[in-house]
């Protein structure tokens, strides 16, 4: 009888492993054995009169015609489409039958489509008060942002040459000591000064990666959560125009052009197709 105790403890032991190895087989949910994943920053931020305004700039993209929603759910907030767009910007479109306004993204619509040649995505037809279906008369004006002038002098930094290689990502040291002149090495500056130099960095002319613009701070809520899931960290934007707020949803700023195109990678790996590099 003393032999019996240990011998049923082992056959217990094996029945219990070899029922977590059929859990496993049988797909049963394991999650207490995976790492819990870390939620992505989430940055909220409210632009005010010194971050600069958006002006109608006309000099650079307008038309007026018939605009479509052809009724289908659409991505990416609010955006129009034309055929003579060159590069996405952001712009005003006012719907020319109710003076309704709304600030949203421009893309480059195919030639070859059949029917109105502004292409409506089912948020700016909302916020447009527009029918699926319904052809309507609409005004698109480009905008541009308008940044009051800083008294401060500010140090000028470089900016990147456009048709250069993308810099890799380096630490500010190295960057300083590679742009040192050698002659430096012979005459070391004073300590003093050492401590207080800045090291000289690229600074790029379009940083951000323009997400999507949105009429509502829900659907741009959504948005940023569909973000954090990818494990980015988006910027929500309120802004105004014509005493009308829109949140857009931003990534950055990148610091080199490797960085850009990753945060513009995962944006549309994310599920945004649309998203864009801008300036600000």
């Amino acid at each position: 009888m003393g032999s019996v105790g240990p011998q049923i403890m082992r056959l217990a032991v094996v029945a219990v492993a070899a029922g977590l190895l059929a859990g496993c087989e049988d797909g049963a949910d394991m999650a207490f054995l995976k790492p819990k994943d870390k939620p992505a920053e989430i940055t909220q931020a409210a632009t005010d009169g010194s971050a600069g305004r958006d002006v109608e700039a006309p000099e650079l993209f307008q038309v007026t015609e018939a605009g479509l929603w052809d009724g289908r759910p659409s991505l990416g907030g609010v955006w129009v489409a034309h055929p003579d767009v060159s590069e996405p910007q952001r712009v005003l479109v006012r719907n020319m039958a109710n003076d309704q306004t709304v600030v949203g993204a421009l893309f480059r619509r195919e030639r070859d489509i059949p029917g109105p040649r502004i292409q409506i995505s089912s948020d700016a037809a909302v916020e447009l008060g527009m029918l699926a279906g319904a052809p309507v008369e609409i005004s698109v004006t480009a905008l541009r942002r308008e940044v009051p002038a800083d008294p401060t002098p500010q140090p000028v930094a470089e900016t990147e040459p456009a048709d250069s290689p993308a810099p890799e990502a380096a630490a500010p040291v190295a960057v300083a000591a590679a742009a040192a002149p050698e002659a430096t090495a012979a005459a070391p500056a004073p300590e003093t000064e050492a401590k207080t130099a800045k090291p000289s960095i690229f600074a790029l002319s379009k940083p951000y990666v323009e997400v999507g613009i949105f009429g509502s701070e829900e659907n741009a809520t959504l948005a940023v959560g569909q973000l954090a899931v990818a494990g980015l960290s988006p910027t929500v934007l309120q802004e105004t125009s014509n005493d009308k707020p829109f949140w857009r949803v931003v990534l950055g700023p990148a610091q080199t052009r490797a960085d850009r195109t990753a945060l513009l990678d995962g944006a549309r790996k994310a599920g945004f197709q649309d998203a864009y590099i801008t300036a600000n």
